[in-house]
């Protein structure tokens, strides 16, 4: 059986990728890591890329559910064990952005859970307050970081209210309860930890003993 891990968090700053790459390194073996940017590099999402760089930023829900599709089933021929997903399932920030509304998405996320069922899926969803993780971000990154981030969404229909690190918070406060609804209505294990005032190895902590409750847990070593 082949389980996908959905890393997920309320915006940059949660720490979504740090567990994504703590995670893989502790299932070991058998496990692949998606990071965020391979949804425009891997081969399986080549349609996700190409639609992306036609010019209009945007990517037909179809589109994103038919690579996922790919994905899964490419995943149980090669028979990994562990998907390991950053920011990947179920696209509702880009979707949000790109302006689609709560009906609309909740359609898409029913049809994603069919295009994933062969695999069980949980939800890892890393919560923090949105202005605080923005602000942790923003120490993280380059000079500028926060223009390009809040410019990026300011250019897309749906976020386009976005123009500040204030505003940013607003809108991922939103997204993120959103997000809880879309995934309340899903068959899907979720879960929930909050990062605030937590160390990047208490948050990995919880995360583990979150999977290992439920089964995923690293190989042991035989003697």
């Amino acid at each position: 059986m082949t389980t996908l891990i959905a890393v997920i968090g309320g915006g940059p700053g949660v720490g979504k990728s740090t567990v994504c790459r703590a995670l893989a390194s502790w299932l070991g073996p058998g496990t692949d890591h998606f990071e965020e940017e391979h949804v425009l590099t891997r081969p399986v999402f080549r349609a996700v890329a190409e639609e992306f760089a036609e010019g209009t930023g945007a990517v037909r829900p179809a589109t994103l559910i038919a690579c996922t599709r790919a994905y899964i089933g490419e995943s149980l021929a090669a028979q990994r064990k562990y998907l390991v997903a950053d920011a990947l399932v179920p696209f509702i920030p880009s979707l949000v952005a790109w302006g689609h509304d709560e009906e609309a998405l909740t359609g898409f996320v029913g049809e994603l859970a069919k295009a994933v069922r062969p695999a069980d899926v949980v939800v890892v969803y890393l919560s923090d307050d949105p202005e605080v993780a923005l602000r942790r971000a923003v120490g993280r990154e380059d000079d500028g970081w926060i223009d390009w981030y809040t410019g990026k969404l300011a250019r897309q229909p749906g976020t386009s209210e976005v123009h500040d690190l204030a505003s940013a918070a607003a809108h991922l406060r939103g997204e993120a309860v959103l997000t809880r609804r879309l995934l309340a209505r899903t068959a899907w294990d979720v879960v929930d930890v909050d990062v605030g005032g937590l160390t990047a190895g208490q948050v990995f902590d919880r995360v583990r003993c979150e999977l290992a409750d439920r089964g995923i847990a690293a190989p042991t070593l035989s003697r």
